[in-house]
């Protein structure tokens, strides 16, 4: 039983340090690619900084316009950040 307590003190610490802000991360990142819209200015895991020009849900792609004759496909979920401008 004593053999016990310190696992799951390494258990709680692990979790409360890790696991915890991780999910915590993945439901913000989640929640940001859910009110992406066009017009957004965002970065991709990357580093591209682009505008999304259009946003395919069924196919789960965003078409980024890095300048005005260059239009990108990516993975919604590679999508970084919103960047404020």
């Amino acid at each position: 039983m004593t053999m016990l307590i310190p696992f799951a003190l390494m258990f709680a610490v692990l979790y409360f340090l890790i696991i915890r802000p991780q999910q915590k991360r993945a439901k913000e990142h989640q929640s940001m690619l859910g009110t992406l819209k066009k017009g957004d200015r965002v970065v991709t895991s990357s580093g591209m900084f682009g505008t999304i020009f259009a946003i395919q849900d069924d196919q789960n792609k965003v078409v980024l316009k890095i300048s005005d004759d260059i239009k990108v496909e990516f993975v919604k979920s590679s999508i970084a950040s919103k960047v404020e401008s």
